[in-house]
């Protein structure tokens, strides 16, 4: 059968060659920026624009839980793959950790703004802790399908300037930090599943993933959905005005949704891995904008953020 021989074929080459499928010359490596300061000027802080800014404080929403998950998964995996896999795990966990550690701070702006957030978070808490429930395998399976929504989601906001060229300047800056950081860890968690899952047959490996990823794709789009027409309605937008604003956004204006549906449908291939799109270009992209951003702040603000980075190191180094 061909999706079970291509299948094989991807997990042997794993298993044979004893690294990860991540290339060779990438460095994993954790930016331990802080936007604990960087307040949202505005509700609508993406160029006034009410259901872009609502698309992406909702999905803000999701990250301190989500990817709390995440670290959990991978690491119960670390002592049993290969020495290069297990460095990317540590700098996978690192990333992860500093991610939600801003975007806890993040959401923590959104409330100052009277944005209740609650009900989002509950929602976030009920998926993550239904999965929970189920076995390690299932754990690493989910965490590998929603860190592929993930990094084609950072791959479309990085190659596509609209989605924050009218944004407020800090929060341009640490979108694009965090979209360049997931793109650089894609294969961390796929890697690991094919390692791990390497004795169980390829049919089975192949529909156990694509199930996971049917279900959480259609979860998560219903609940982001469900986030966005929540917010939007704090922010006086509802009923049809509010649905049809969102679908404009979503599927024909800028279009995040639209424009990643053909990246995701790849993770239905068989032989399918998240770096068969070598887009780390990309990153350096979102690096070099990020830099131009830091060249026009004000002279000591590194300064002033120098003691948090410090502070933070002890609480990295626990995480990884």
């Amino acid at each position: 059968m061909a999706i079970a021989s291509t299948s094989a074929d991807a997990a042997t080459d794993i298993q044979a060659s004893n690294k990860s499928a991540t290339p060779a010359d990438l460095n994993i490596r954790p930016r331990n920026r802080h936007f604990s300061n960087a307040m949202i000027e505005r509700r609508r802080w993406v160029g006034g624009d009410p259901y872009a800014s609502a698309f992406f404080n909702a999905l803000s929403v999701t990250f301190p839980a989500g990817e709390t998950f995440f670290i959990e998964s991978v690491k119960k995996f670390r002592k049993r793959v290969p020495p290069k896999l297990q460095q990317e795990i540590r700098a996978f966990i690192q990333q992860e950790a500093i991610h939600s550690r801003e975007h806890h701070c993040f959401n923590d702006h959104l409330k100052d703004c009277d944005f209740d957030i609650s009900r989002l978070e509950q929602a976030i808490n009920t998926v993550v802790n239904g999965i929970r429930m189920r076995s390690e395998y299932a754990h690493l399976a989910a965490t590998m399908c929603i860190e592929h929504i993930t990094a084609i989601l950072a791959a479309e906001v990085i190659a596509n300037p609209a989605h924050f060229e009218t944004a407020d300047d800090h929060q341009r800056k640490l979108w694009l930090w965090h979209a360049s950081e997931e793109i650089e860890h894609k294969g961390v968690a796929y890697d690991t599943w094919l390692h791990v899952t390497r004795d169980w047959s390829p049919l089975k490996c192949w529909l156990v993933r694509c199930s996971f990823m049917a279900k959480i794709s259609f979860g998560f789009t219903k609940n982001r959905a469900k986030g966005v027409l929540d917010l939007l309605r704090q922010d006086g937008i509802s009923g049809p005005r509010a649905w049809f604003g969102l679908f404009q956004y979503a599927l024909i204006g800028k279009a995040p949704f639209r424009r990643t549906l053909w990246p995701l449908l790849q993770f239905f291939k068989p032989g399918f891995h998240p770096w068969d799109i070598d887009d780390r270009a990309l990153i350096q992209l979102a690096e070099s904008k990020y830099e131009a951003a830091i060249m026009e702040q004000e002279p000591g603000h590194a300064a002033t953020a120098a003691p948090k980075r410090l502070a933070s190191r002890d609480r990295l180094k626990k995480a990884a």
